[in-house]
């Protein structure tokens, strides 16, 4: 089932490279992104959020000399950041429907591609097979970016790809270092992520250059860049402005979340002491980010890319509630993965909305819009109270828990991550105040070019998004059972390095040459 999730948006991909037919083409594309989140919906259904195993397990041998196989698996970690894949691209492709008018075809093969990498990253459970898709990644949103994207788009993509090169290289290395030390110990060289769990690397604490905190080290650096952490976050700015609205809605909804992710499946259980002992560098640059990014944001005179600098804030708060290593902690940070997600993606959507209006982005020329487009403003508002995390919208939750376990790791970066709440609301505030109150801007008030509001087309697109804010809000429970097992279980055993096999085989669903185990911390 899983291998049906992750390879066939490449078998739609292919279908639209050779469909001849431009008039349907986006229809076509449209479709094949609902018949994939309808797929991703059937696992959620099967998904028992009761136990911490990772479920339907598909795994066979491929390269057998060097022990790599194709294998993957889902659990409670993994199994929002899967959907949330899904449930983003038929927004997305609803979104561009008119902002994309060059290379249609090209752009939607590599929206399929994309989401095949991201759901290979998160389903992923062999180092190698896991690098291969963290990799594939890259290819397509270079080229969304350096085809679609603005005026400095090859500046931004030749930035963007060199960063996350550069982390990826010494990951491949600690990746291959780690197969290396399952041959020593086993006698068996493998790239199972099961067999890098039962490694028993030395650790010294103090020792930077014990083997454990090199290999964490490596993994984290490219996990970090990904997120981004400060200071590894120069990249995203340049990437979000440049690139079209449907590529940064993925890459702030989706492709970030890779960085946290690998954080909590790779790097902190296979080095858990390393992880521990050094978790308050990371809480440090988490605070810093949250700070950081929030001023930043505060001085922009371009409204996208003061969104993404506030991307930079927001998940500074992720890293805080990851490494302070309890359940509020981990739990608000996978549902802040979510609701920044569905947030910060709004938001890119309806500058992105404007932006088709207007052809400009300066704070400056906008002012009175909620006199002209009423209905763009709530949605706008709606998008921003979640944004700054108000309560009964989905921030809130996430937040509120995440500070809930800093506070009880540690009280001083607590209460610094406290003020970036406040620096938010100013930022977010403040920008509303000038886009949509006061006296109307040259762009708006421009009587030869009137500005429409939102089409039906757009309402589809952001209702959505909208209910998830307040169901997300008003009902988190909802959202955060699938979840409660698996986070419980990871904080319970943060400092074992094996995974045990259940010995009862699970279903096979006619995999040939599948192996299939429960597999549990």
């Amino acid at each position: 089932m899983l291998s049906l999730l992750l390879f066939l948006p490449l078998v739609f991909a292919i279908i639209v490279l050779v469909w001849q037919n431009n008039r349907t083409l986006r229809h076509l594309a449209l479709g094949f992104s609902l018949i994939e989140f309808v797929a991703s919906l059937t696992i959620f259904s099967i998904f028992d959020p009761t136990t911490p195993k990772i479920q339907m397990i598909e795994k066979y041998p491929w390269i057998e000399r060097f022990g790599i196989s194709y294998f993957l698996g889902i659990d409670g970690i993994s199994i929002w950041l899967v959907l949330l894949t899904t449930f983003l691209l038929p927004v997305v492709i609803l979104a561009s429907w008119k902002s994309i008018e060059t290379k249609v075809k090209g752009f939607h093969v590599s929206l399929f591609v994309l989401q095949t990498a991201m759901l290979g990253t998160f389903l992923a459970l062999d180092g190698i097979f896991f690098y291969l898709f963290w990799e594939l990644s890259l290819v397509p949103m270079y080229f969304m970016i350096g085809i679609w994207g603005g005026q400095r788009r090859i500046y931004a993509t030749v930035k963007f790809f060199i960063f996350t090169m550069v982390g990826s290289v010494l990951m491949l290395v600690a990746i291959i270092y780690l197969m290396l030390l399952t041959k020593e110990s086993t006698g068996q060289m493998s790239a199972s992520l099961m067999d890098f769990y039962k490694l028993q690397l030395p650790f010294v604490a103090g020792d930077f250059f014990t083997p454990q905190t090199l290999m964490f080290f490596a993994f984290a650096l490219a996990f970090a860049i990904k997120v981004p952490v400060f200071p590894f976050h120069t990249w995203l700015p340049d990437a979000h402005v440049e690139a079209p609205t449907p590529g940064s809605v993925i890459l702030a909804a989706v492709m970030l979340k890779m960085g946290t992710y690998g954080f909590i499946r790779w790097a902190i259980p296979i080095f858990p002491q390393a992880a521990e002992y050094w978790a308050w560098i990371f809480m440090v640059v988490g605070a810093v980010g949250i700070i950081y990014g929030a001023w930043v944001a505060m001085v922009q005179p371009d409204v996208k890319k003061l969104i993404a600098y506030s991307s930079v804030s927001h998940m500074g708060y992720v890293m805080l509630g990851m490494f302070a290593f309890n359940e509020q902690g981990l739990s608000g940070a996978l549902y802040q993965m979510l609701n920044h997600g569905i947030s910060t993606g709004a938001l890119f959507l309806l500058i992105g909305m404007i932006y088709e209006r207007t052809h400009s982005r300066e704070i400056s020329k906008y002012g009175g819009l909620a006199s002209v487009l009423p209905v763009y403003t709530i949605f706008f508002f709606i998008a921003l109270l979640s944004s700054i995390a108000v309560p009964l919208t989905n921030g809130f939750v996430g937040e509120f828990l995440i500070l809930l376990g800093t506070f009880q790791t540690n009280k001083t970066i607590a209460a610094i991550a406290v003020l970036g709440v406040i620096f938010g609301a100013v930022y977010m505030l403040w920008m509303f105040k000038r886009m949509f109150f006061g006296q109307k801007g040259e762009l708006v008030k421009d009587d030869h070019h009137p500005l429409l509001d939102l089409s039906a087309r757009e309402i589809v697109v952001l209702v959505p998004l909208v209910i998830l804010i307040f169901w997300m809000g008003l009902f988190p429970n909802d959202f955060m059972k699938w979840s409660e097992v698996s986070v419980k279980h990871f904080i319970q055993n943060k400092n074992t390095y094996s995974l045990t096999l259940n010995s009862e085989s699970v279903e096979q669903q006619n995999i040939s040459k599948a192996e299939a185990f429960n597999v549990g911390f």
